[in-house]
């Protein structure tokens, strides 16, 4: 991987969880990028961090950045605080290209205000939603692009794992994750909004399994313009999810096409039915750490930021997903979540 003129990207990463932590592991062997800093308001995060990434400065406010512009910064931080901290960096100046984790904001009215201001900078902007460098959902969106369908009648979308299973009361992390449609249903939405293009929700359901007042199971349904249906399904209370899975099974005039996490499956009418696994698509990555999506998102945005690479999950693209979620918690008369 080449950027433009062999220059040395200077980037850093504010918030060091999970996330946090795996991105800048990802950053620290790409090739000429140098990982300046990192920001985390805990000290004892700090200084773990200090010994994990010993050529990394570590800070405790973004204030702090001032000092030294960066060519992009990834927010990890959680969700409620995306908003505050990317206004931040961008009327600080301390960098045009950001990353933000998903998902965007707290809600559209956020989401539209970071889009303005990532527009007025003039820079690379990119969500989260590592779904759309999995092999097998790219597999899928290429087919769909080729019609392969023909018109699509209906879809139905699902997200599931067990992180919640047999929990019988609140969770404190459930509730700092933002609720099942926020931490583990964005990413379905976004993968339907990227196969299908603008939907608008016209019933929605939430059910509080462990404790009142806990978004644990989400159902709603959602159509297009044209008349295109389908329904999501969003729990993470299954057992038998252990591993968090998302998919979609999609039935046009042609056939039906049926992709998750793992494999892709396409029957068609007229024609042989086919079946491709992970392995089957190239599903290869320099340096594996999560899910070989992971590096192709974080290779991606660096990439594009020369201009060798273009990027489909855009601040816009994500906005749309905060716009669906907040239809649904209007439909349910929740508000703002």
């Amino acid at each position: 991987m080449t950027y433009s003129g062999n220059k040395i990207l200077r980037v850093g990463v504010v918030g060091l969880g999970k996330m946090g932590f795996m991105h800048a592991s990802l950053l620290s062997v790409l090739p000429n990028l140098s990982l300046r800093v990192l920001c985390d308001k805990s000290w004892v995060i700090g200084n773990i961090s200090k010994r994990l990434f010993s050529h990394s400065e570590m800070v405790n406010d973004i204030g702090k950045l001032e000092e030294d512009y960066l060519d992009a910064v990834f927010i990890t931080t959680p969700i409620p605080s995306h908003f505050s901290v990317a206004k931040a960096l961008y009327s600080q100046r301390i960098t045009r290209n950001l990353f933000v984790e998903k998902t965007l904001a707290s809600n559209f009215n956020e989401a539209k205000e970071l889009c303005r201001l990532a527009e007025d900078s003039g820079g690379v902007n990119m969500v989260g939603y590592h779904k759309r460098f999995s092999v097998t959902f790219m597999r899928a969106k290429d087919l769909l692009d080729e019609e392969i369908l023909g018109e699509l009648d209906s879809f139905d979308a699902y997200g599931y794992s067990s992180d919640f299973s047999g929990v019988n009361t609140r969770s404190k992390m459930s509730g700092t994750r933002g609720g099942v449609l926020k931490d583990l249903g964005s990413h379905v939405v976004d993968l339907a909004l990227w196969f299908f293009g603008d939907l608008q929700v016209d019933s929605a359901n939430i059910e509080s399994l462990n404790d009142k007042g806990s978004e644990d199971h989400v159902y709603f349904t959602a159509k297009r313009s044209d008349g295109l249906r389908g329904c999501f399904d969003i729990s993470w209370c299954k057992k038998e999810y252990r591993m968090p899975e998302w998919g979609l099974t999609i039935r046009g005039a042609k056939g039906v096409l049926a992709v998750n996490d793992d494999e892709l499956t396409l029957n068609l009418i007229e024609g042989d039915s086919r079946k491709w696994y992970r392995h089957d698509l190239n599903d290869n990555v320099a340096f594996l750490l999560g899910a070989p999506e992971y590096f192709r998102e974080d290779e991606s945005f660096i990439k594009s930021i020369s201009g060798n690479n273009y990027i489909t999950s855009t601040f816009r693209s994500a906005a749309n997903v905060d716009y669906v979620i907040d239809q649904v918690y209007t439909q349910c008369g929740a508000g703002e979540n």
